[in-house]
């Protein structure tokens, strides 16, 4: 344990970039929770490069620009050395921007898989073949799910993702129905009364937090629940809960950090029963946090050319999540898949 200190020069200073307001802003609690739990088990240890780490909120949940604004002050005073949380991709586009490379960016959700990253951006969540595809083919192998609607928001991933599906799908498999909406929809009839919503078997769902949530409860209304399946990756205990029980039924949920019940023992010991849910939008961020913490070890610094040149393809990464490695900037995954029961997920397999 680091007895307290004065001088910045003893500390690893981290920026958790999470929404505070908007549609992801039901996710924030869990997430600085989930934070606050690795920084105090990595501080308990060795720290960061035998540093204590301390983190500071910056709110994602602004447009892009202003977030992207803040991080750049913050980063001009030097004092700043990595980056991470839980943030929709147009906000990483902007800040990794004015990053420029000058730390590392821990992003810790779904991701659409982009060539054309900026230095430093490492990847700690799945891209579509890890999520939305992995999905789509267990849905149809055990379910028989072919023809599929989209629902998403507007901006970089969801369409980004969606062009993948479509690329991705063959024969008998096909999009009837794709429609964008802007972040913060709250009537979702336009899709809902589509005739074209009666021709498939499945939603795919690529919804930011309170607008999921609203979709689900107006989805349920339709009564089409019984019959038409839905699955997100981007759907988490904090969306089941907000939506309602009545609203989750045949909802699928894919993702590689539904939360252990040894983390969950621990997170409770430390927060107590009254806590947020530890919800795997949450333990994304922790996830990326101890990430931080192994990458660093591993290159011997936070600089961001010897993070790369660390990160070869045989590099092994220890984690409270057991061994991790690196393709590119993209950390390797395993997903699984999940059913909503009630404001609760049962995990049900993996979906490599």
């Amino acid at each position: 344990m680091f007895a307290s200190r004065e001088s910045p020069d003893d500390t690893i200073e981290v920026l958790n970039i999470v929404p505070l307001q908007g549609s992801g802003g039901i996710v924030a609690p869990s997430c600085d929770a989930a934070i606050s739990l690795a920084v105090e088990e990595i501080n308990g240890g060795a720290g960061i490069l035998g540093r204590e780490v301390r983190v500071t909120t910056v709110d994602g949940g602004r447009r892009p620009h202003e977030v992207a604004t803040e991080v750049a002050a913050l980063l001009a005073t030097g004092m700043v050395h990595a980056i991470t949380g839980w943030h929709i991709s147009a906000v990483r586009r902007a800040v990794a921007r004015a990053a420029d490379g000058r730390v590392p960016y821990f992003y810790a959700t779904t991701h659409e898989g982009l060539a054309d990253e900026m230095p430093g951006v490492l990847m700690i969540g799945e891209n579509p073949e890890g999520h939305a595809l992995a999905a789509m083919s267990w849905l149809r192998r055990e379910l028989g799910a072919r023809r599929w609607a989209i629902i998403g928001n507007d901006y970089i991933w969801p369409r980004v993702t969606a062009a993948v599906i479509r690329s991705a799908l063959a024969g008998p498999e096909s999009i009837e129905l794709a429609r964008f909406v802007p972040l913060g929809t709250a009537d979702f009839g336009s899709f809902l009364d589509d005739p074209r919503l009666d021709r498939v078997d499945g939603i795919m769902m690529l919804l930011v937090g309170t607008d999921a949530a609203r979709f689900n409860r107006q989805f349920a209304r339709t009564g089409r629940a019984g019959r038409q399946i839905r699955v997100s990756p981007a759907v988490d205990e904090t969306v089941l809960l907000s939506a309602g029980a009545s609203a989750n039924e045949n909802l699928y949920v894919s993702s590689s950090f539904f939360p252990d019940p040894d983390r969950l023992e621990r997170y409770r010991a430390k927060h107590g029963e009254f806590a947020p849910q530890l919800t795997y939008f949450g333990n994304t961020s922790y996830e990326a946090m101890h990430t931080l913490r192994a990458v660093a070890k591993t290159a011997g610094s936070l600089e961001v050319p010897r993070i790369h040149a660390a990160l070869t393809a045989d590099t092994v990464l220890a984690t409270p999540s057991g061994e991790r490695s690196f393709r590119g900037n993209q950390a390797i995954q395993s997903a699984q898949i999940a059913r909503a029961e009630g404001v609760d997920l049962r995990i049900l397999g993996r979906i490599d």
